[in-house]
């Protein structure tokens, strides 16, 4: 039997911690396109899946020559 994978939602420090950078960096990339949407959770609470924020990240790996 196939167990699905559980894609978490991660919360704003998480993301920031993940990340390195911090609240308005964040926002600023997300309103130019240049990083994962965040998706509302309730009225006043968002979050962003942990697929695309690692996603992210490995898109943003340089590779050293």
């Amino acid at each position: 039997m196939v167990t699905p994978s559980i894609d978490f939602i991660l919360r704003l420090p998480q993301v920031e911690q993940a990340t390195g950078y911090k609240r308005s960096h964040i926002y600023a990339l997300e309103s130019k396109g240049e990083f994962p949407k965040r998706i509302a959770l309730g009225p006043r609470s968002v979050g962003w899946r942990q697929s695309d924020i690692k996603a992210w990240l490995d898109s943003r790996q340089h590779k050293v020559a």
